[in-house]
C-alpha cells in the first residue's frame, strides 16, 4: 500500500460505524467514509468535541452540521523528499469534501523525489487537478506544470493555494477546459510532456455539459495521454476513487500502454488512523509508472 504517513497536521483520529474522526490543523471533523464498516468504541474525546459534522442522507447526499468552524481555515504540509512546505486552504463544501485529500501526499513524496532526482527540465501536464495538491508539489520541485480542470471554482482555489504555498510565481500554467478536449487539442499541436498526471472522478461534465464516466472514457484518455508523453519521460500517475478501478485493473491498464518499457506499480493508497502502522484506512488506490 502507497501510505501517506508523514502529516503533522492531519490524523484520522478514529473510525467507526461509516465515519471517521479527524484532526484538520485546530479543528476536528467527522465525515462519513464507506470503507468504514466496523463498530468500534468511540472512546475518543474528539467524538463529543467536533467542530462539524458531515451527515450523509438515506436518499443520497447530505449536509454540514457546523458547531465551530470557520468558513475558511489552513493546513500545511512539509515534503520531506525536497524540504519544501505547501499550505493549503481548506473550507467544507458539497459531498463532504474540504478541498483537500490528504492520502495524496504519498504520491506527491513519489512525484517530486522523482523530479529532484531527475536533475533535468521537467514539464508536467496535471488533468482533473482540482485544487492543487499534485501541482503545487511538481511545482515546488521545480518542475514546470500545466494544470487543467473543467471548474472554474477549483482553479482559482488552486491558485489560492499557490498564493499561500509562495509559489504563485512558479511556472504553472492555470487552464479552465475539459480534459479530454484539451489533450486532444495538444495531440494536434504536437506538444509533449514529460509527465502526466490524472485524477478522473466516476462521474462529471465539462464546462459545456460534457458527459465524462470513468468506466467508459479511462482507457481511451490514458492511450491519447501516451501520445503526449516525451521522448524521455519520467512518470505517469493515475488516481481512482471508484470501485470498479481497483489496483489490478490500474495495473493491467497502464502495462497495456507502458509495461514493456516501464515499471508499473499499483497498490491502494492509505493514511494511518491514530498515526498506527497496524491500522490504515485505505482511501482509493493509485498506479504508478516510471520509465
Amino acid at each position: 500500500m502507497f501510505i501517506a504517513d508523514k502529516w503533522k497536521e492531519y490524523t484520522i483520529l478514529d473510525t467507526s460505524e461509516g465515519e471517521k474522526l479527524e484532526r484538520w490543523g485546530n479543528y476536528i471533523l467527522v465525515r462519513p467514509d464507506p470503507q468504514i464498516i466496523w463498530s468500534a468504541n468511540k472512546k475518543h474525546p474528539g467524538w463529543k468535541n467536533k467542530n462539524a459534522h458531515y451527515h450523509r442522507s438515506d436518499k443520497g447526499g447530505g449536509q454540514w452540521e457546523f458547531i465551530n468552524l470557520p468558513e475558511q481555515w489552513q493546513i500545511s504540509y512539509d515534503l520531506h523528499s525536497i524540504n519544501r512546505k505547501l499550505t493549503f486552504n481548506l473550507k467544507p463544501f458539497n459531498f463532504k469534501h474540504t478541498g483537500l485529500f490528504p492520502e495524496q501526499a504519498a504520491n506527491w513524496e513519489w512525484m517530486t523525489d522523482l523530479i529532484d532526482r531527475s536533475k533535468r527540465s521537467i514539464k508536467v501536464l496535471n488533468l482533473f487537478a482540482y485544487t492543487g495538491g499534485a501541482t503545487l508539489a511538481c511545482a515546488a520541485a521545480g518542475a514546470q506544470v500545466t494544470h487543467v480542470d473543467a471548474s472554474k471554482g477549483m482553479v482559482t482555489w488552486a491558485k489560492e493555494n499557490a498564493s499561500s504555498s509562495g509559489l504563485i510565481n512558479a511556472p504553472i500554467r492555470w487552464l479552465v477546459d475539459d480534459c479530454n478536449k484539451f489533450v486532444e487539442r495538444e495531440i494536434r499541436r504536437e506538444n509533449t510532456y514529460d509527465a502526466i498526471i490524472m485524477d478522473p472522478p466516476s462521474y462529471g461534465r465539462g464546462p459545456k455539459g460534457e458527459i465524462w464516466k470513468i468506466e467508459d472514457c479511462i482507457y481511451d484518455l490514458v492511450c491519447k495521454c501516451n501520445s503526449l508523453l516525451s521522448d524521455d519521460p519520467l512518470f505517469f500517475l493515475i488516481n481512482s476513487y471508484t470501485t470498479g478501478l481497483a489496483p489490478g485493473v490500474l495495473s493491467y491498464m497502464l502495462n497495456l500502454k507502458h509495461g514493456r518499457n516501464a515499471i508499473v506499480k499499483s497498490d491502494e493508497i492509505g493514511i494511518p488512523v491514530d498515526k498506527d502502522p497496524l491500522f490504515i484506512l485505505p482511501c482509493g488506490a493509485s498506479g504508478r509508472v516510471v520509465f
